[in-house]
């Protein structure tokens, strides 16, 4: 790591989140936060959403073209879609998405449509709690957003209703919470699909967080890849050594790819830094050289 002449030794994080969706840094501020960081390139893979890309890519163009004392950082057009898979949460990242394909633009205004109901249904069972809460309230509070759990976790503190936003999960929009509405979810071979239509990289998204067992997680990574999955998150920020060891042992096996992300939020995530994680996180940029050979045509 501490070889820096070696351009594969560059830093990079192929899993990062804006304030599109449930991040709190603007794609912008993401640019320059990367370029503080020494980050060659970085991902925007926001949740089911692209309305960050353009503002990243044009902002770090524009960087460029005014000559940043600092390097500029690739930005990578990238999405993570959520998915469900026998009852769990399953997400696959979609890396160099041609996030201006008409196909995927509308798939993707489906999945907001939905969501947008969902976040109807969370405000009006949020009223029957005793909490007085519009959609439109959240709107206004968080404009440019697309409105997620974490966004009703920040609006339910910044009014007084809960003492921290960890409360607001537990009494009240967790997974097990009154308030809980699931969403409309696609299948991984849906979204896999969706990836590959849009020309871009599909990777199955932090698979231990899903707490499978080796069998089951050996499965799923078989079927996914016949599906056309192209990639594993191997390196992520909560990983043990042997996490990662494990994960790299399955790409092996079915021939993927290495990806790896701090899976950064800003201050939603406090203590996690985009490119270092926890603080011992290292993406190499050799990663991506792969990644856009195996995309070339």
């Amino acid at each position: 790591m501490s070889d820096v002449g070696n351009s594969s030794m560059l830093p990079i994080d192929l899993h990062v989140h804006s304030n599109c969706s449930d991040g709190t840094l603007s794609p912008s501020e993401l640019v320059e936060h990367a370029m503080e960081l020494g980050l060659a390139a970085f991902a925007l893979t926001d949740h089911d959403c692209i309305d960050g890309i353009s503002e990243a890519v044009s902002h770090a163009e524009k960087l460029k073209a005014y000559g940043s004392a600092l390097p500029v950082p690739e930005v990578i057009p990238g999405i993570e879609l959520s998915t469900e898979y026998h009852g769990m949460d399953v997400h696959l990242v979609g890396l160099y998405i041609d996030y201006k394909d008409r196909e995927f633009i509308d798939s993707l205004k489906h999945f907001v449509d939905s969501r947008t109901e969902r976040n109807r249904k969370i405000c009006s069972l949020l009223n029957k709690a005793g909490i007085p809460i519009k959609y439109e309230d959240l709107l206004e509070a968080y404009p440019d957003s697309v409105i997620t759990r974490a966004h009703y976790a920040s609006y339910l503190f910044e009014k007084g209703f809960v003492k921290h936003r960890q409360e607001a999960f537990d009494r009240y929009v967790g997974n097990n919470a009154p308030c809980y509405v699931p969403r409309e979810k696609i299948t991984p071979s849906q979204a896999i699909s969706l990836i590959l239509k849009a020309k871009g990289a599909p990777v199955l998204a932090h698979p231990v967080l899903y707490h499978m067992s080796d069998n089951e997680l050996d499965l799923l990574t078989g079927q996914l890849k016949e599906d056309g999955l192209m990639g594993i998150e191997a390196i992520y920020s909560t990983y043990s050594v042997s996490d990662q060891r494990r994960m790299r042992k399955l790409a092996a096996k079915y021939k993927l790819l290495l990806s790896g992300g701090s899976d950064f939020h800003g201050a939603n995530k406090p203590n996690l830094e985009m490119g270092t994680g926890y603080g011992n996180l290292f993406i190499p940029q050799e990663l991506l050289f792969k990644i856009k050979e195996s995309l070339a045509p």
